[in-house]
């Protein structure tokens, strides 16, 4: 009898959503984080947050032209 799929089990496609430059860009930021010398483009201040983190490092594998998806949109209807 054949294995069966759970019903939540999600498809994956073959390619990939992050390319490499991502990975690092994330990975230097992480570091960065970790020895308290991140610091937010707009006030300067010192980032704490994880979640903050990993957004910088994705907006700056962006602005670098690496393979990552666009950024989510705000829940606003456009007019």
């Amino acid at each position: 009898m054949a294995a069966r799929k759970k019903a939540g089990a999600r498809k994956t496609s073959g390619t990939r959503k992050y390319g490499a430059k991502a990975s690092e860009k994330i990975e230097k930021v992480m570091h960065e984080k970790k020895r308290g010398t991140l610091r937010s483009g707009g006030s300067g201040k010192k980032v704490t947050s994880r979640k903050q983190a990993i957004a910088i490092g994705l907006s700056e594998a962006r602005r670098a032209g690496g393979k990552v998806p666009p950024r989510a949109s705000s829940s606003r209807k456009k007019k």
